[in-house]
């Protein structure tokens, strides 16, 4: 499997694993180090890798304290595609909520994000990594 480290720029073929319908990865860090990671909707926009959160998830709470984030994803249909990028967290409410509808359509038959999904009075948050450094594995 090759591996590469650049930095800054998405790839085309980045930018394809980013846009499927693949699943990510999210990798935070826990107020004593420690990683946490979790599975996410994602897209890329404007050379950024893209992911939305309620405000009260933990992920949120540990990007709030370490911006510090990594964000892998691996192709469906060939799990040794994979691309990783590094980099830190810019989180904003605005547009959050046209995000989340944007990943709905993606990964579901649905329009929008169903509310039966969300939690009371829940407010969403965009995600951005500019990426600062990026791995790649299999191509």
């Amino acid at each position: 499997m090759a591996r590469s480290r650049t930095t800054q720029q998405l790839t085309e073929q980045d930018l394809e694993l980013f846009q499927a319908t693949n699943f990510a990865h999210v990798a935070t860090l826990s107020e004593d180090g420690s990683p946490h990671a979790v599975v996410v909707w994602v897209d890329a926009a404007d050379g950024k890798v893209r992911f939305n959160s309620a405000e009260h998830a933990v992920k949120v709470k540990h990007l709030r304290r370490d911006p510090r984030v990594a964000v892998s994803v691996h192709g469906q249909d060939d799990p040794y595609r994979a691309v990783t990028v590094l980099g830190s967290a810019v989180m904003t409410t605005e547009g959050a909520e046209e995000h989340i509808d944007l990943l709905t359509r993606k990964y579901t038959d649905r329009d929008r994000y169903p509310a039966e999904w969300r939690a009371a009075n829940e407010v969403r948050v965009l995600i951005e990594v500019a990426p600062r450094s990026i791995l790649r594995y299999g191509y």
